[in-house]
């Protein structure tokens, strides 16, 4: 061979032009993988149930090939605990307390789904200013939940600005909500009835005082996030979400809306005092991860302005109604909107002191579905921004 490299008849066409492979019997010449149109091998990456970029437990193995993600599946029902069928084993009043720690982020909507449920079957309509302080609180936690989304989002991506900024402006949401009603995770301000506490002059006067700092300090940040390349780069045209996808899966909340769903329960279902309220549906037609950052971007603003209307609003008058321990015989469903979608109760009573049934759905079931729709022709690099993008609440899932 005299040290010649020898041309063979092979030819692949890479970059518009053909390039001979040289024969791999040459001594110390092999053929390139690159030279041949191989098959990648196929490898599963196993994501949780325990994983930093998961905040709650789940399971959820990926199938990639090279940099390019072929698919995933999902293990949920690590932190079942069976709320459901506690529920039947206590009074309503016991449940108030069973309820709210479904979610350590959106415990305040789950209890006032399950009170105006229990109202309902009692046939009590609690007072104004009791509706309202519900009202003003669940718009708080909204606030509170997409302030922990953004800050989490922009950590996966690598903005440890952002994240910081995002969770420093929550803790002003907490302030709020612990000043209110004594707690800052588990607030156990509704009772059946009424809420548990009353806000006088003072506490309105801190309240505005707070939202306002928070609005003077957020809405730069937010701005940022609108414009900034990076989160532009790592969102705009990932992991798209079809209108029609969204309804074949029942998809609700920001992920809904961020494909051009507009589906509100606070418009659709409305739960006093919300038909008393003036507010914007917050939709996007893209469907991407980017559409979904900014519907809770302006979710976070809108929220704000309802808090300030609600406290313009607030009627005076009491905050709790006397109601009877036993639920007459009967059934109701009672829907809300939750930080992450349409909750969903239904609760039948048999006359007695315990509920015969309690059925609950959560807004992240149905989201949990779309992750593996997700989960194919993107890279590697956008899993944390998919799993980030839907905002899952595994704890109201598994229940």
């Amino acid at each position: 061979m005299n040290g010649k490299r020898q041309k063979c008849s092979e030819f692949i066409l890479r970059d518009g032009k053909q390039h001979h492979i040289y024969s791999s019997r040459m001594i110390g010449i092999r053929r390139h993988p690159l030279w041949e149109r191989r098959s990648m091998t196929k490898n599963i990456i196993p994501i949780g149930p325990q994983h930093p970029l998961l905040k709650e437990p789940i399971s959820v193995n990926i199938e990639v090939s090279g940099e390019d993600v072929l698919g995933g599946s999902l293990r949920i029902g690590y932190v079942h605990r069976g709320i459901e069928r506690l529920a039947q084993e206590r009074t309503y009043v016991q449940n108030v307390h069973l309820i709210e720690r479904i979610c350590g982020i959106c415990s305040h909507v789950h209890t006032t789904t399950f009170c105006y449920a229990v109202e309902d079957l009692l046939g009590v309509e609690i007072p104004p200013r009791a509706q309202y302080i519900r009202a003003l609180m669940c718009e708080l936690e909204r606030i509170h939940s997409h302030l922990l989304w953004i800050g989490i989002l922009a950590k996966h991506i690598g903005l440890d600005m952002v994240f910081m900024h995002s969770w420093h402006n929550r803790e002003i949401v907490l302030d709020i909500m612990e000043a209110l009603s004594g707690g800052r995770v588990s607030h156990a301000a509704n009772l059946i009835g009424g809420v548990r506490f009353d806000m006088d002059a003072e506490h309105e006067s801190m309240v505005r005082r707070k939202l306002q700092k928070l609005g003077d300090q957020l809405f730069g940040v937010l701005d940022a996030i609108r414009t900034d390349p990076t989160i532009r780069a790592r969102t705009i045209g990932v992991a798209p979400i079809t209108a029609d996808q969204i309804r074949e899966y029942s998809v609700v909340g920001p992920v809904a809306r961020a494909s051009g769903v507009a589906v509100d329960m606070r418009r659709d279902s409305p739960l006093p005092p919300y038909d008393k309220l003036d507010f914007n549906v917050i939709t996007y037609p893209e469907g991407d991860a980017w559409a979904r950052t900014m519907v809770r971007v302006d979710e976070t603003r809108e929220s704000l302005k309802l808090c300030e209307s609600i406290l313009d609003q607030m009627p005076e008058g009491p905050v709790t109604t006397r109601v009877r321990r036993k639920v007459p015989a009967g059934e109701t469903v009672i829907r809300a909107e939750a930080p992450r979608g349409e909750v969903f109760y239904y609760l039948r009573s048999d006359g007695s002191e315990f509920p015969a049934r309690l059925k609950i759905r959560t807004p992240t079931l149905a989201a949990l579905s779309l992750i593996p729709v997700q989960l194919s022709e993107i890279r590697v690099a956008d899993i944390p921004v998919v799993l980030a993008g839907i905002d899952l609440c595994i704890a109201c899932a598994d229940r």
